[in-house]
């Protein structure tokens, strides 16, 4: 694993936007795997400042979210479609039907999570993985539980996670408690995983998840085993770390 430390959140974001355009320039058609929340937004802004000075170019990248809600329509302004549009989609030249979210409105789940685990397939699987941290070590909404799960699936969403996510909605009855999500097997199977992380309210999942046991109680744990993961994070969320640790002795 490439540890990468920035010295805030304006810095991790231009670090893991400069990964993220290098993956573009290398490969003009490449398959991102993008990620939803507060954390992504400076990576995503940094990515839209250079595309408006000519530097990016997007009209051949297909993108693949991690999840969404269930229950949300596109037009609903928490859904992690209208998320994408808003914050990314509509700021650059990605041509629309290269940009797959999994459907949150499909209410059959067997055909909604096969839809999306089929995008993948066909695209020939995700060239980079945007990733962020939930605080009890979730990627994407693969919760903590007795197993790593696979493909696309349907997961009830921790009271944690919903408590983190209640800030974005008028109040916490109205946050989803489920929703589609691309499995651990699927985030694995990505040839490069960039998962970005800040704020001292991360480092201990941030020790846990990188320098602990792999462990489906910890789901991020299971980057470890793969071949080529950088974490960016800043250096409040890398304090209880060995990294930070083995750097000051």
């Amino acid at each position: 694993m490439n540890v990468i430390e920035a010295k805030d959140y304006q810095d991790m974001s231009r670090k893991a936007a400069n990964i993220i355009s290098a993956q573009i320039i290398m490969k003009p058609n490449c398959v991102l795997g993008l990620a939803t929340g507060s954390t992504p937004l400076g990576t995503y802004n940094q990515l839209i400042d250079w595309y408006n000075k000519g530097d990016l170019d997007f009209s051949e990248v297909s993108s693949v979210n991690l999840d969404e809600y269930i229950g949300l329509s596109h037009d609903n302004h928490q859904s992690y479609y209208y998320f994408m549009q808003h914050n990314l989609f509509e700021h650059i030249n990605i041509q629309p039907h290269n940009t797959y979210i999994p459907n949150g409105m499909d209410a059959d789940i067997l055909h909604a999570c096969n839809a999306h685990n089929q995008v993948i397939h066909r695209l020939g699987g995700i060239d980079l993985q945007l990733l962020g941290l939930g605080l009890n070590g979730h990627i994407g909404f693969n919760e903590p539980g007795a197993s790593f799960e696979k493909e696309t699936h349907c997961v009830a969403l921790s009271q944690s996670t919903i408590e983190a996510n209640s800030r974005f909605f008028a109040q916490k009855s109205d946050v989803p408690t489920h929703a589609y999500t691309m499995g651990i097997k699927s985030i694995m199977q990505a040839k490069k995983i960039v998962i970005i992380v800040n704020g001292a309210a991360k480092a201990d999942i941030v020790a846990k998840a990188f320098w602990g046991p792999v462990t489906p109680q910890i789901p991020a744990s299971i980057l470890q085993m793969h071949p080529d993961v950088t974490l960016v994070a800043d250096k409040a969320a890398l304090l209880a770390s060995p990294y930070h640790k083995n750097k000051n002795t």
